[in-house]
């Protein structure tokens, strides 16, 4: 394996969703968005909803990717999220709809409303949403 090349997993509840070699990946955290090469420092960190970008050469893939742990190695990088999805597999009118009503409870105000519950909905909608396009 060259140098500059590290091995990517990111893994569901579902399914294995990505098993392969990457020369970097950027995905979000709860701290901001990250962006890993070969021989990173180990870390370990909390996923946000994003859009997950692995670069591999000239080949790009991404996936929307909501929820989750992240560790990273020096020679990998795995991703536990909670949900994984490739771009042809999301619904963008089911997305839309996620969206609508999302924004819809945060606008209301309502006191029976789970406001972080809701904030999340909105972001995974608009993750969904902004991969399609």
């Amino acid at each position: 394996m060259a140098d500059n090349i590290f091995k990517v997993e990111i893994i569901t509840p579902d399914r294995v969703f990505y098993t392969g070699e990457a020369t970097m990946i950027e995905f979000n955290t709860v701290e901001g968005e990250i962006g890993v090469y070969a021989n990173h420092i180990p870390l370990t960190t909390v996923l946000a909803p994003g859009i997950v970008t692995i670069t591999n050469g000239d080949e790009i893939k991404e996936a929307a990717v909501h929820a989750g742990f992240a560790e990273i190695l020096g020679d990998k990088v795995t991703l536990l999220a909670e949900i994984a999805e490739w771009p042809d597999e999301i619904d963008e009118q089911r997305a839309k709809r996620a969206r609508d009503r999302a924004q819809e409870r945060l606008a209301a105000k309502d006191t029976d409303v789970d406001l972080a519950r809701a904030e999340f909905a909105l972001r995974k909608a608009l993750v969904r949403i902004e991969i399609k396009q």
